[in-house]
């Protein structure tokens, strides 16, 4: 057994350890089998400070998290822990002091390691006292929480990342009802003038057939581009989704990708029974998309299936296309960010996304859902509907 148990084994620096620890603690570090105990620990930096923050002791867990062995670091000033903007600023000296006037502190901030690298701690600072009061030194714990800071950033990014999707939802919606309800209206009312216009010179026997016939084209045009804005606000946020739910709204995506590109989308629809939320069925709606647009860019194919269906408390979303294919390392790369804008929508809805493709074999994607967390869960949603179906006039038939 080495002669200092309470620090990690040194042959040659372990018995000056032992005999600097017991001189600073001669009551607290007198428990052979406690030193053995707190040594043992891996998972913290446990370690004693004379009352000036020179290093007396060592375990193991500060071997580990600071890189230090004991013959290093032993008789050194804590101070070589801390960043050099806290030394500077004389944090290390600050500690001690609140922690001896206080009894105890906690902290958590960068720490340094040997090999100059940083890492994010728990720091608590004990003052250790004699019965008669007398500062001896004091205990000091260190916990790496490194990968609890990255846990919490990857957490924040993922918040910000669902709400930047809820702020694009949100705008694409607003740009859709001012197409659907400013623009269109103003269209309609355009063509109801030219139509009274025509009416006019045509009952007057002296207009030429000419002027007629340009009134006539100029009712095609606009009929033209009422299409054209009924097609941009469909694009950005179609009116059915909200209106008549997640399967109309595929199927009018459907038709749409028939008419301009003369893809055919057939879809099968078994889950209709469940009701979904509004996040939902918009997450649902935009992975579609995005999956029908790059069999558009990158599949050459003539045929894509939509299946959606329920099973073992899950609802489960397949697309499957009859394209060239590809390797699945190249399609999954970070430059795919359609791939990727599909697979943080699942993971916001707890989900499970899987790929297979080949080369010549097409491309496959599965998606399965919990149903607890894409059901709706009250009416609120049906609030949207309503107030859509006020302005469902807005384009009335050319």
């Amino acid at each position: 057994m080495p002669s200092d148990p309470f620090s990690s084994p040194q042959p040659d620096s372990a018995p000056a350890s032992d005999e600097l620890a017991s001189k600073a603690f001669p009551h607290t570090l007198s428990d052979i089998h406690f030193r053995q105990l707190v040594d043992a620990i891996q998972d913290y930096a446990i370690f004693m400070l004379d009352p000036d923050g020179r290093v007396v002791s060592w375990n193991r867990g500060a071997q580990s998290i600071k890189g230090y062995v004991a013959g290093e670091i032993v008789g050194q000033h804590f101070s070589v822990f801390y960043t050099p903007e806290d030394v500077a600023s004389g944090k290390p000296q600050a500690e001690l002091a609140l922690a001896a006037s206080e009894g105890h502190i906690e902290d958590e901030g960068w720490r340094m390691r040997k090999d100059g690298s940083r890492f994010w701690a728990n720091v608590t600072i004990t003052a250790i006292r004699a019965p008669d009061g007398a500062l001896h030194g004091f205990a000091k714990v260190t916990r790496d929480m490194t990968d609890r800071l990255r846990l919490i950033e990857l957490q924040q990014a993922s918040a910000l990342s669902s709400h930047v999707q809820s702020a694009r939802e949100e705008e694409r919606t607003r740009i859709a009802r001012e197409l659907h309800d400013d623009l269109g209206q103003q269209l309609v009312a355009l063509k109801m003038d030219v139509a009274l216009l025509d009416r006019a010179v045509t009952g007057d026997g002296k207009t030429a057939c000419h002027a007629i016939s340009q009134t006539l084209a100029l009712q095609t045009q606009i009929d033209s581009i009422i299409a054209s804005a009924r097609r941009i606000a469909g694009g950005l946020r179609p009116p059915m989704l909200d209106d008549l739910g997640l399967g109309a709204a595929l199927e009018w995506l459907a038709a749409e990708f028939r008419n301009r590109y003369g893809l055919v989308v057939t879809v099968q629809n078994t889950a209709d029974q469940l009701p979904l939320s509004a996040t939902a069925a918009t997450a649902i709606f935009r992975m579609v998309q995005e999956a029908l647009t790059n069999v558009t860019r990158h599949a050459e194919a003539t045929q894509v299936r939509l299946e959606m269906r329920l099973a073992q408390n899950e609802f489960r979303l397949h697309v499957e296309d009859d394209g060239k294919g590809t390797t699945l390392d190249v399609n999954r790369s970070n430059e795919n960010f359609g791939l990727l804008g599909m697979q943080e929508r699942v993971r916001q809805l707890r989900g499970k996304i899987a790929f297979d493709s080949a080369p010549g074999d097409g491309f496959r994607i599965d998606i399965r859902l919990p149903i607890e967390v894409v059901k709706a869960k009250d009416d609120g949603n049906q609030d949207a509907s309503l107030a859509r179906r006020a302005t469902d006039e807005s384009f009335p038939s050319a």
